[in-house]
């Protein structure tokens, strides 16, 4: 293990985050509120922190794949640590482990929250307000994507950071150079985020502050709100129907939009993995709808159609906003939300969960299994935008399954082990391991996660990480031998 090249980049990471530090201390110099000098000294303390792992680091050996894994990992650990010092400063989060989970749920994305007043901190605290926002925004397509577009500048290749920390199972290269591919993404990122925020602003009607905080957390697919009451409280069909777009487009492919955006809009309409995406979307809709209906739980059919559709997609791409509580809903509608918070977005994209691709290739190899059944000797190949796969990657794919089940069972024990009702169990793990947010029992929509144990938002901010870095980038460092000097 490279560590000196490891803590060199780690560094480095630790300067951007304190960079970072720089928006929402201008916000809060805007309103006022005195919160500024916390985030000053935590941009300080990690320039500082930041400089000194670079200088320490300093060497020309090349970084490998068990380096990028430690980079990754470490990386956003370390800055999910630095991002939890303006909660404890201003003392908005007072407690240690209550202001690293919130951290860390912002990073990873996931979006559950131990805030139980989240208006109130906002009516005073703004500046801390918009930084849950942006640790999303910035853990959304990537913090370690990000520093691929300046690594080069240090004479760092940055392939197998890409490889170990990109929301998929085969990361796309729009371009020969790694860093060009991270500028691309970002690009398309910024566009879709500033767009949000206008169409919140002008057709919504929301305020300025509102509009950036979810426009920031919406393309992130991260789902923190400045509302108790999450999206549901603006009581808008407007902001709900615009968010609901661009939580789907969250949860789709980067590598596809920036193709359509180049002219090559059928790029969506060839690629199988966003077919299945939106065939998943509108199926998980219907049935939820047709619930709905069945128990005779709908007042209006435009908003039962509206509540159906967001929730859906929200789940379904792991954002976790909230127009409902669905924990109220009929049984049918928490099994098809319990299955969306597994499947998550597609490849290349924000959200978390397993994937849409994964998933889908898994169908293909069950299918292709069944037809062996009836024609033993036959040879089949499976397919995927019309490119045959490697025979081992079906195997890669059932391994991955099986190891999220394993800590997902892991999870869910766990926490009934320290007391918790099954439901709750299963709805907190799926939650974190997922990236979600919201759950289901007492962590629904309308709840939090503030009256757990300090033990189990342990547990359940190492789930975050486990998700967000998809298992084996973090679970390979328990090895001892990644460890080993070769």
């Amino acid at each position: 293990m490279n560590k000196r090249g490891v803590g060199r980049v780690l560094g480095f990471l630790l300067l951007l985050t304190a960079g970072a530090q720089l928006l929402p201390l201008i916000v809060d110099l805007i309103y006022g509120e005195g919160d500024w000098s916390a985030f000053l000294f935590t941009a300080v303390f990690g320039a500082v922190a930041g400089w000194c792992l670079m200088f320490l680091g300093r060497n020309n050996q090349d970084l490998r794949h068990r380096e990028g894994f430690a980079i990754v990992t470490l990386g956003w650990i370390a800055v999910g640590l630095l991002g939890a010092l303006p909660f404890l400063i201003t003392g908005t989060i007072p407690d240690v482990t209550d202001a690293v989970f919130e951290s860390i749920s912002g990073f990873t994305t996931t979006g559950s929250t131990i805030l139980t007043d989240i208006e109130g901190v906002c009516r005073s605290h703004h500046a801390i307000i918009f930084w849950r926002s942006l640790i999303q925004w910035l853990g959304g397509m990537g913090i370690v994507v990000l520093a691929l577009a300046i690594l080069p500048l240090l004479g760092v290749g940055g392939m197998q950071l890409f490889q170990a920390e990109a929301p998929g199972p085969s990361p796309d290269r729009l371009t020969s150079r790694i860093s060009e591919t991270a500028r691309l993404l970002w690009g398309v990122y910024l566009i879709f985020t500033l767009l949000e925020a206008l169409l919140l602003y002008l057709v919504g009607g929301l305020p300025i502050f509102d509009a950036a905080c979810h426009a920031l957390t919406t393309m992130a697919t991260g789902g923190f709100s400045t509302l108790n009451t999450s999206v549901g409280g603006f009581n808008s069909p407007a902001v709900e129907w615009i968010i609901t777009v661009f939580m789907f487009l969250a949860g789709v492919n980067f590598s596809l939009h920036y193709l359509a955006m180049t002219g090559r809009i059928k790029a969506y309409a060839r690629d199988d993995e966003f077919r299945f995406y939106v065939g998943v979307m509108i199926a998980g809709s219907a049935l939820v709808l047709l619930a709905l209906f069945m128990a005779d739980a709908v007042e209006t059919v435009p908003g039962a159609i509206r509540d159906a559709v967001f929730q859906v997609v929200s789940i379904g791409t792991t954002t976790g906003y909230g127009t409902t509580d669905y924990v109220l809903w009929p049984p049918l509608t928490h099994a098809v939300l319990l299955l969306l918070m597994c499947t998550g977005g597609c490849a290349g994209s924000t959200g978390g969960g397993i994937k849409m691709m994964r998933v889908l290739l898994l169908l293909k190899h069950a299918h292709v299994e069944m037809k062996k059944l009836l024609h033993p000797r036959a040879v089949y190949t499976l397919w995927f935008n019309e490119r045959s796969l490697p025979a081992s990657l079906p195997t890669r794919v059932l391994g991955f399954f099986q190891l999220f089940m394993l800590v997902f069972v892991f999870g869910v024990l766990i926490l009934t082990l320290a007391g918790r009702d099954l439901v709750t169990a299963v709805g907190a793990t799926a939650a974190t391991l997922g990236n979600i947010g919201p759950g289901l029992g007492d962590v629904g929509p309308t709840s939090n996660f503030a009256f757990m144990t300090g033990f189990e938002k342990w547990i359940l901010t190492m789930l975050m990480l486990i998700g967000r870095l998809e298992l084996y980038t973090v679970l390979v460092l328990f090895l001892p031998s990644t460890w080993r000097k070769v």
